[in-house]
């Protein structure tokens, strides 16, 4: 016996708003970055994933990189290796690298392809090191930015360059690439590459229309003690102000700078969002409101609407 039914009307409405965001981004192209906190817990993976199915089956061309930070922790520990974070990086040593790749590049990427295969998506799974995706070199000791210590990450690379010849193949033939964020030097040295990093190098090599960034935040947030507090829409000056007023920190810090990045090598569109708010993806792209935090080269350039929805949808 049937006892709910959905409102028809409600579902016609829905698909009238969404109708001008499908013609707009019908063959653009997306990179979506997701945490490893997410991928911890089946049924939020799940729900991920299946909204990647949706932008992919509206023809949406997405690159999905992923990251694995909480079980990269938990298998290094198990092997007695400590964790060590550095501003919000971790530092990689050699006993740590070869779990590194066995994380990201086995376990993450191949679970993550299996929900892929089950919403039948068509995904093939990478890393920077297959075809010479990512080129990289080993991060020379860096100095932090609060004294005068350096640091040195270890087995941490820095990019160099994108073959996107590696990834339009594959999206013209209808494919979805799952980028694990590990590269190797010219002379086959692995290297474990930030997440956030490489997304935003990656969206800005192929010019894609949005970066979108799924974190265990709502957003960027005005006050870091105070979830409430998320900043609906932001240019690289106010990301610059947060920054100095020490209001982005920790994990942020590398996600800041990969926004910068991003939006300076031409990406027009970066959205924090939070993997834990139910569809929080397809909030952000097919309603003017949207979920998280929008950042763009300058505020002053936005359209009025999408200024007013923003700044009106969150505190």
């Amino acid at each position: 016996m049937i006892t709910h039914r959905v409102d028809p009307a409600a579902v016609i409405r829905a698909l009238r708003s969404a109708a001008p965001y499908i013609r707009l981004y019908k063959g653009k192209t997306f990179v979506v970055k997701a945490g490893g906190g997410v991928f911890g817990d089946p049924d939020a993976t799940r729900g991920l994933i299946e909204q990647i199915a949706i932008l992919h089956s509206l023809g949406i061309r997405v690159v999905f990189v992923h990251g694995g930070g909480p079980q990269l922790t938990e298998v290094t520990e198990k092997l007695g290796v400590p964790t060590q974070m550095v501003e919000g990086r971790r530092v990689t040593d050699a006993r740590s690298i070869d779990a590194t790749a066995m994380v990201l590049s086995g376990l993450i990427n191949t679970r993550i392809l299996a929900t892929c295969r089950e919403l039948e998506i068509r995904a093939i799974g990478l890393s920077g090191v297959d075809a010479g995706l990512i080129q990289a070199h080993k991060r020379a000791p860096v100095k932090l930015q609060t004294g005068d210590a350096t640091i040195d990450y270890g087995f941490v690379g820095d990019i160099d360059y994108i073959d996107t010849d590696v990834l339009r193949k594959l999206l013209d033939n209808g494919l979805m690439p799952v980028i694990s964020p590990l590269s190797s030097d010219g002379s086959g040295t692995l290297l474990n590459i930030n997440a956030d990093t490489v997304a935003s190098a990656i969206g800005a090599a192929l010019g894609a229309e949005k970066l979108i960034l799924c974190t265990g935040a709502p957003g960027i947030l005005e006050r870091v003690e105070d979830p409430s507090s998320v900043i609906s829409c932001t240019d690289l000056a106010g990301i610059k102000r947060l920054r100095d007023e020490k209001r982005i920190i920790d994990g942020m810090l590398p996600k800041a700078k990969a926004i910068e990045g991003a939006i300076q090598g031409g990406v027009k569109r970066v959205h924090v969002i939070s993997y834990k708010s139910p569809d929080a993806i397809l909030a952000e792209v097919f309603t003017n409101e949207g979920t998280g935090t929008l950042v763009v080269a300058d505020i002053g350039k936005l359209a009025p609407t999408e200024l007013a929805a923003g700044s009106s949808s969150k505190s």
